[in-house]
């Protein structure tokens, strides 16, 4: 089982296979439109941009689970991250990450990762907030909050689990080595 054994489904309702993805190198993002980490939208763009033509495609999966950062519906997060950040790599249906209403591919690749731990003074923030929620958030693969991604090869396996702490830049470089 991998990657492309999963269906997801699309803002206008509509299910879209991940492998219609087959051969790329995928990001995949659960985001949120009121977080602190929601700049991250105009470096995510930028990779995109930058790696697109190389066979780079990031899914973004907009997630309210983590302080409701993410409210509104499909249409008014897709208008908001258009709009404010010029965002135009898929976007697809708001969704849970975590939890028994999880969809089966965070459940996948929540099964099949762990935390990496938090960085930078982010992360020293983060830290007493995810505690509360999960005593025991340093050992198990749950998302911990929003803008975690993961790096998928062209094989759609899990290559990286990057925290929402960790820099851009070191995501930049290790999607650069998968490409």
């Amino acid at each position: 089982m991998n990657i492309y054994d999963f269906k997801i489904k699309a803002q206008d309702g509509r299910e879209v296979p991940l492998s219609d993805y087959k051969g790329k190198v995928l990001l995949i993002v659960n985001t949120a439109t009121g977080c602190g980490f929601t700049p991250q939208y105009d470096e995510l763009q930028d990779l995109y941009e930058l790696h697109q033509k190389d066979g780079l495609e990031i899914l973004d999966f907009p997630c309210n689970q983590f302080g409701e950062q993410a409210p509104g519906n499909d249409e008014e997060i897709h208008s908001f991250c258009t709009g404010r950040y010029g965002i135009t790599f898929p976007q697809f249906a708001k969704v849970n990450v975590n939890g028994e209403n999880a969809i089966p591919l965070y459940k996948y690749l929540t099964e099949h990762s762990m935390f990496g731990g938090f960085s930078g003074p982010m992360g020293l923030i983060l830290k007493p907030i995810v505690k509360k929620m999960d005593k025991d958030y340093k050992n198990n693969g749950n998302i911990k909050w929003n803008f975690t991604k993961f790096l998928i090869d062209r094989n759609g396996e899990i290559v990286a689990r990057f925290e929402p702490t960790e820099s851009l830049d070191k995501v930049k470089a290790k999607v650069e080595e998968v490409l």
